[in-house]
């Protein structure tokens, strides 16, 4: 993965939407009885539950809360829709909702064209839920205090969305003005109370197992929509919508039976007017102060999420800089340090061997007729080659010394604290433990009649780091001639630059 991707968050909170193609394709059977035969027996549930809440008259019943009339209607499907909009996707809630308004709008008389369109109501809340859940990623689980936080406000704003149904039902009978805040009030408080106090429990009992489903098979599902933040923006303008709407529409309704019932000149009439828009008025207060307080902890939760995010993403491009730094200083095929790294190692070496008055000592090794392995043996077992005697170097090197390739073949060592003496012996032990290790070649990279490993020796040219050497090249050069010099004596050997007095780097013997 991308190193600079980031993660995909949003399972088991947020999942993406159940596909039915992956379902039928790649589910198992039990799988598929259940989510389907489940799903059609939502469906029919929907329809006729539905149906009995036009013909029992479930919709706008006045009930009394300590003086104040409120209107609500009862509508099942709700809860049952909205389980399956949050679990499985939005599609699996809007389809049931859709078929179910349609079905009791036709029954009750509703034009096919007007029913049709009266339908979407219930699904366009459910999209707002949705949304919500997409926009913020908060747990569907809602065992925490946090989770009905959020969970309930959404609602009130899925309802008021849905609510506009209401509307398209008063004007499509032409109802009166007494008769239209009750549907009105009863369409989005029913929902509201229907999906807190009974898709809430149900999706509070039944996510943790479905959860753990969905990580089992995750290949079902469609990837989580990226844009978030955009979502986010979509919904807190749904949310300034819904509460511009829900006044405006209540605050309308309210006033409208009001002045209906001013030119009637009946008291009775009028004294219920005035108590419905007090109602109302009350209600629209209690909704406002709820919407602000859920916009307070949208805007939390986005602001804790964004900033989760920003420090995920800033921790990722501090690992992949160090990794960049890293490779930028390591040789690929071996991982010592590069020919940079080893350059500015060594010089970092020298400093400290000027100012501290210790003695520090170079070794420089190329591995004798290397050409003629790979002319016979083929690039492949060059390179094990090469590999085999970076790890010699490294586990001969101790933590302060500084084992680096300088190209192609050829290597050089960097020893802290070791005097020209410590470093022949060093060098010379080096040079037997490389001899006595062939390197085994992988089968298939051997030619018929090759012998499956491969004995090698390496040439090495011994040198300290002098205070007076102008920099550390000056030191390369006598490693590289003393190495040289290994080389026409006959390789497998190690020789010693000569030493010169210099009473600003003591010799003081080491051993690495």
């Amino acid at each position: 993965m991308n190193p600079l991707q980031r993660p995909a968050d949003l399972v088991p909170e947020t999942p993406g939407s159940l596909s039915v193609r992956a379902l039928w394709r790649e589910g198992r059977a039990v799988e598929r009885r259940w989510i389907l035969g489940g799903w059609l027996a939502t469906i029919a549930a929907c329809v006729v539950l539905g149906v009995l809440a036009v013909r029992r008259a479930w919709s706008g019943v006045p009930v009394d809360l300590g003086g104040t009339t409120v209107f609500l209607t009862f509508y099942p499907p709700i809860p049952l829709c909205l389980w399956w909009a949050l679990s499985l996707g939005w599609r699996w809630g809007a389809v049931p909702a859709w078929l179910a308004t349609f079905v009791l709008a036709v029954d009750a008389g509703l034009a096919p064209g007007w029913a049709a369109v009266f339908a979407c109501a219930n699904p366009l809340g459910l999209g707002v839920l949705a949304l919500g859940y997409r926009a913020v990623g908060a747990p569907r689980g809602l065992r925490s205090l946090r989770a009905w936080l959020f969970f309930v406000p959404l609602c009130f704003v899925a309802a008021v969305f849905s609510s506009a149904g209401a509307l398209i039902w008063n004007f499509s009978h032409d109802l009166p003005a007494d008769r239209q805040l009750p549907i009105w009030q009863g369409w989005w408080l029913g929902a509201f109370l229907q999906s807190v106090l009974l898709g809430g429990p149900l999706m509070a009992l039944t996510w943790p197992r479905l959860s753990r489903w969905i990580l089992r098979r995750p290949a079902l599902f469609t990837p989580p929509p990226s844009g978030r933040r955009a979502m986010g923006l979509g919904l807190l303008f749904a949310i300034v919508l819904a509460v511009l709407g829900y006044g405006l529409i209540s605050l309308g309704l309210g006033s409208l039976q009001l002045r209906a019932a001013l030119g009637s000149h009946d008291w009775p009439r009028l004294e219920e007017a005035s108590r419905a828009m007090l109602s109302t008025a009350w209600v629209f207060f209690w909704v406002f102060t709820l919407i602000v307080l859920f916009v307070a902890q949208f805007g939390y939760q986005a602001l804790s999420r964004w900033l989760r995010s920003t420090e995920a993403l800033v921790t990722q491009l501090a690992k992949l800089n160090a990794e960049l730094e890293q490779r930028s200083r390591t040789d690929g095929l071996t991982g010592l340090a590069n020919r940079m790294a080893t350059e500015e190692g060594l010089r970092g070496l020298l400093r400290t061997a000027r100012r501290y008055r210790t003695p520090s000592a170079l070794l420089m090794l190329d591995i004798d007729r290397f050409k003629s392995v790979n002319d016979r043996y083929g690039h492949a077992a060059g390179d094990a080659v090469i590999r085999a005697l970076a790890q010699v170097l490294k586990a001969s090197s101790r933590d302060v010394d500084l084992p680096g390739r300088f190209g192609g073949e050829e290597f050089v060592v960097g020893l802290a604290h070791t005097d020209l003496p410590g470093a022949r012996r060093f060098a010379e032990r080096l040079r037997e433990r490389i001899a006595r290790a062939p390197v085994v070649i992988d089968a298939k990279d051997l030619k018929v009649g090759d012998e499956p490993t491969i004995s090698y020796t390496v040439s090495i040219g011994v040198t300290v780091l002098r205070a007076d050497d102008a920099g550390i090249e000056d030191s390369l050069r006598r490693a590289d001639a003393a190495m040289y010099r290994a080389k026409q004596g006959g390789r497998n050997r190690v020789e010693v630059a000569e030493e010169a007095t210099d009473p600003s780097v003591p010799g003081q013997p080491g051993k690495p």
